[in-house]
């Protein structure tokens, strides 16, 4: 039987389908996953956004209610740079809590050096940052990259968000920092659970 012909055997052919199938399987169902994932994360927006904006007193007087679920979009991603684990998680919360804590004491010191002018921010800033990479040296509390992201929400939160004062802010910023990354850490885990059984 020469070798074309014993791809389409009957029990080769069976066989050789059977695994395009399992590759299809392979390729296709992850991406799958995080569709559905995304479906959900935007869902829990679109309940939730609604009553942060009714409890925390935000956009008064307005018609237009703010949607938050791009901070929940942002910490997903930085699960997975923060290593997909759960102590990645944890330090990724601290970095969030942290990056805040740094933007709230930018604004203030910013307000301290208000006669400098043009350079009250950037001496604010500067000072802020040079403070927070101190903290890369220690074990819990060393993922910048979390604490500049959260710092950067932080601000565009504040600037861009009518009625945002520093306690609503960090609220909605951390509760949907730990949405997002609920789903980082479900995204890895169905990726795991789906590798280990197609082993």
């Amino acid at each position: 039987m020469s070798k074309i012909s014993s791809i389409f055997a009957p029990q080769n052919f069976i066989n050789n389908l059977n695994l395009s199938i399992m590759s299809f399987k392979k390729i296709v169902f992850f991406p799958l996953i995080v569709a559905v994932l995304a479906f959900l994360i935007q869902i829990v927006d679109q309940l939730l956004s609604p009553l942060m904006n009714t409890l925390l007193n935000l956009n008064p007087g307005s018609t237009a209610e703010k949607s938050f679920g791009w901070i929940a979009f942002q910490s997903w991603a930085v699960y997975f740079l923060a290593d997909g684990t759960v102590k990645g998680g944890l330090k990724s919360i601290i970095g969030y809590s942290i990056g805040i804590g740094g933007s709230i004491a930018i604004m203030n010191l910013a307000g301290v050096f208000g006669p400098l002018g043009f350079f009250a921010v950037p001496l604010a800033v500067s000072l802020v940052a040079c403070a927070l990479i101190f903290l890369e040296r220690t074990t819990w509390l060393n993922f910048i990259p979390a604490m500049f992201i959260g710092a950067g929400v932080y601000f565009a939160f504040m600037n861009y968000v009518p009625g945002a004062t520093f306690t609503n802010a960090a609220i909605t910023e951390m509760v949907f920092c730990i949405i997002g990354l609920f789903f980082g850490f479900a995204t890895l885990t169905l990726r795991a659970a789906f590798e280990k059984r197609m082993k």
